[in-house]
């Protein structure tokens, strides 16, 4: 007798749910951008900067010392003058550019998925993932929960359910923070129910970053439903802790004052 056949909701989980680089060969406009931006930020380097940002995020991550506006303006120079890219190139450019040592090399990447987000198909979602958990720390995965796994759960929203779910309810702690501040953008669009069981289902972490998680998507929320956010810390006062408590009611409680 032959193995049951899963259901989709299973196998879909199972395939879009796991982060998994591209395994497709970099395209040429990909090797091309990631050659350009690299050299780029090597030419921009700064050692007295570096050693500072560094430390910021406590010594993780070696960095060439390039500030933000800087690092995007170079990829913005890259990308026009590379031209069109398709999901394949933006993916193999993204994976590339992650595998590099400095610290800007990954937020080029980051930056390149964001610009891109609503182009890339529900497919890219694993490859994505992959970024979110490859050298993860707060700097990466919280702007790609909400400028890329956002918009593309967002485009497909029923299917891509059970992943978020998986993901809430799993060991990692950054997929689970990532499915916790996916829909931070998504304002009226939010679907409440979703959020709340995402925050109740982590409550009793101790983990910080999912405790911050939880207080920072409750606030965000508030600026559409205060009242809701606030209905909610009341009910569950004693699942969520201080620190998610303190954190979803800070616009509510300024509000006020």
């Amino acid at each position: 007798m032959g193995a049951p056949t899963p259901r989709r909701g299973t196998a879909d989980v199972d395939r879009l749910g796991t982060p998994t680089p591209p395994t497709d060969e970099t395209t040429e406009p990909a090797a091309r951008l990631v050659d350009t931006v690299r050299a780029g930020l090597a030419e921009a380097a700064d050692a007295d900067r570096a050693v500072a940002m560094a430390a910021y995020m406590r010594d993780q991550f070696p960095f060439f010392g390039v500030p933000t506006p800087e690092r995007r303006r170079l990829l913005k120079d890259a990308r026009e003058q590379i031209g069109p890219l398709g999901p394949d190139d933006v993916l193999t450019a993204a994976r590339d550019l992650w595998l590099g040592d400095e610290r800007e090399l990954q937020y080029s990447g980051m930056d390149l998925l964001r610009a891109h987000a609503r182009a890339l198909p529900t497919e890219a979602l694993p490859a994505v993932a992959w970024c979110a958990t490859t050298r993860p720390w707060w700097d990466t995965v919280d702007d790609l929960a909400q400028n890329t796994v956002g918009p593309i759960v967002r485009a497909d929203r029923e299917r891509l359910r059970p992943v978020l779910d998986a993901w809430a309810a799993g060991p990692d702690l950054w997929l689970a923070r990532t499915a916790i501040l996916h829909q931070n953008r998504y304002r009226e669009a939010t679907d409440a129910d979703q959020l709340y069981a995402y925050c109740r289902l982590r409550a009793a972490d101790t983990d910080f970053f999912l405790r911050k998680a939880i207080g920072w998507a409750l606030r965000e929320w508030s600026r559409t439903d205060a009242d809701g956010v606030e209905r909610f810390v009341r009910d569950h006062h004693g699942e969520l802790s201080g620190l998610s408590r303190r954190e979803a009611m800070k616009r509510i409680e300024r509000d006020r004052s």
